[in-house]
């Protein structure tokens, strides 16, 4: 008799034909979770299986917000308020922000 285990699709586990074919003792979890989470993708209660999808492999692109033209603009606007007095910065002397009402 071989002691191989060859693998199936039942998640009982490896059977012992040595023994009568009852209920298994052990029951392989991760075949179960595996089985269940396809047949709940099958029924359309999720999106997809997630052991369908490859990992990622891609490295995150790196950010330089010295290269983005948004926020070139951004600092751009905000230099540009700050030095003809719209925007000013709230401290001790100034505790609100300016309005652009005229008093």
């Amino acid at each position: 008799m071989s002691d191989e285990h060859p693998h199936t699709e039942s998640a009982e586990g490896y059977k012992d034909r040595r023994f009568h074919g009852g209920a298994p003792e052990h029951l392989d979890d991760d075949e179960l979770q595996r089985r269940a989470a396809a047949e709940r993708a099958e029924a359309g209660v999720t999106a997809y299986d997630p052991d369908d999808v490859p990992p990622a492999t891609d490295d995150p692109v790196p950010y330089d917000p010295d290269a983005d033209e948004l926020e070139q603009d951004i600092r751009g606007t905000a230099a540009r308020q700050e030095a003809e007095g719209e925007n000013a910065r709230v401290d001790r002397d100034h505790p609100y922000p300016p309005t652009r009402y005229a008093e």
